[in-house]
C-alpha cells in the first residue's frame, strides 16, 4: 500500500488498481483526483474539500463515489454517500470505518460542525479533530497545525492513538520555520515512528 501527501490535508492511498483520496482542498493538487475511485471528505470546510475540484472530477468520472457525513453530503447531492461515526463500508475497494463526530473546538464551541475521520485499512486520517479510535492504528496522520491546535495536544494524541507509524498533514499554514519544529518536537518521540513525507512524495506502508 503506498500513502501519498499532497497539500495541506490530502492524501491519497494507493494498493494495486484501488485508489482513493481524503480531503482534496484548496491548497492540493488537481492531480490527487487522477484515477482514484473514491474521495473521502472529513467535513465541509474549504481546506477539506474543494468544491469545484470536486465537481470536476465527478464530470470526469461518473463512477466516482464520495463519502461525507450526513450534513456534507445532503448539501453536495445525488450519488453523494453519507456516513456516520461508527459505520464500516467499503470505497475503492478499501475497508473505511468513521471515527469521531465533531470537529475540535477552538473557543465558545466553535466552529461547531460535523467532523467524521476515517480508518482506511489502518490508515487513520481524522480531518480536524483528536478523536482517538478504538481500534488499533497502524499509520496516524497527524495535524500539524491550526487555530485549534498546539504541539502537546499533537504528542498527546499520539501516544493516546499508539500507531507504528506516524505522518504530519494539515500543515499547509506552517513555514519553513514551523515545520522544522513540528518535526524536532514529534521526532523526538520514540513511540510513534515520526517521519515526514515531502510533499508530493510516497511513503509505502
Amino acid at each position: 500500500m503506498r500513502l501519498t501527501k499532497y497539500g495541506h490535508a490530502c492524501v491519497r492511498i494507493d494498493d494495486g488498481d484501488r485508489a482513493l483520496v481524503i480531503d482534496p482542498g484548496v491548497y492540493s493538487e488537481p492531480v490527487s483526483f487522477d484515477g482514484v475511485a473514491a474521495v473521502l471528505v472529513t467535513h465541509e470546510h474549504a481546506d477539506h474539500v474543494d468544491l469545484d475540484l470536486l465537481r470536476a472530477a465527478r464530470e470526469r468520472n461518473p463512477e466516482l463515489t464520495v463519502h461525507t457525513h450526513p450534513g456534507l453530503a445532503a448539501e453536495l447531492g445525488d450519488g453523494v454517500q453519507a456516513v456516520s461515526p461508527g459505520e464500516v463500508f467499503t470505497a475503492a475497494g478499501f475497508t473505511v470505518r468513521a471515527v469521531g463526530g465533531e470537529h475540535a473546538e477552538i473557543i465558545d464551541g466553535l466552529p461547531g460542525c460535523a467532523n467524521v475521520g476515517f480508518v482506511v485499512d489502518g490508515v487513520y486520517h481524522p480531518g480536524d479533530s483528536l478523536f482517538v479510535p478504538s481500534e488499533p492504528v497502524e499509520t496516524l496522520l497527524i495535524p500539524a497545525a491550526g487555530p485549534w491546535l498546539k504541539i502537546g495536544d499533537a504528542i498527546r494524541f499520539a501516544h493516546a492513538v499508539r500507531p507504528r507509524r506516524t505522518f504530519p498533514i494539515h500543515d499547509g499554514v506552517l513555514n519553513e520555520l514551523g515545520l522544522r519544529q513540528f518535526d524536532a518536537w514529534l521526532g523526538g518521540e520514540e513511540r510513534i515512528g515520526y517521519t515526514r513525507i515531502p510533499l508530493g512524495d510516497t511513503a509505502v506502508l
